[in-house]
């Protein structure tokens, strides 16, 4: 009987991933259908920016509630989030260490986009980065500060809708 093969773990091998630190994360959508919106505006005063769905509305609101998030960007198929996570106990109203990790904040915006939404939007996991460094930082800051203007050189891009 052949074994199905084994999934690629996600995550770096025993590394906590509540600590404080910038992290990278990347969700894409089921199937990388486009649910949130598509890329408008290539003309030369506004520049190319995702016009939002229903969805990807819920989206931004919900990304709007995580309070150790500094740059994020909702595109077509995807949502990139620029975390960083504060020492322990310097977080907003003392959170508690199990809301300041990267996993708990990915469940919790795909829990409130899910049950808002009434329909799973979410493939199964996610991409994570841990920044290392300032160039890192601001490397990945640029990548998503452009990303509406890169979308059809983008590794999530696909023909269908925006």
């Amino acid at each position: 009987m052949d074994s199905l093969p084994k999934r690629k773990p996600n995550r770096l091998a025993g590394y906590d991933y509540s600590q404080s630190g910038c992290y990278f994360v990347t969700i894409c959508t089921k199937d990388r259908e486009h649910l949130f919106g598509c890329v408008v505006g290539a003309d030369v005063l506004i520049g190319p920016h995702v016009q939002l769905s229903e969805i990807g509305a819920t989206v931004k609101q919900t990304i709007f509630q995580i309070p150790f998030v500094d740059q994020y960007i909702v595109m077509p198929n995807h949502v990139h989030i620029l975390l960083r996570l504060p020492a322990s106990g310097n977080g907003p109203m003392g959170t508690s260490a199990p809301t300041r990790s990267v996993p708990w904040i990915v469940r919790y915006l795909k829990r409130t986009v899910t049950m808002t939404c009434g329909k799973t939007v979410w493939q199964r996991g996610y991409h994570d980065h841990i920044v290392r460094s300032e160039a890192d930082y601001l490397r990945i800051w640029s990548y998503i500060d452009t990303n509406p203007a890169k979308w059809r050189e983008d590794r999530y891009y696909t023909e269908t809708g925006g």
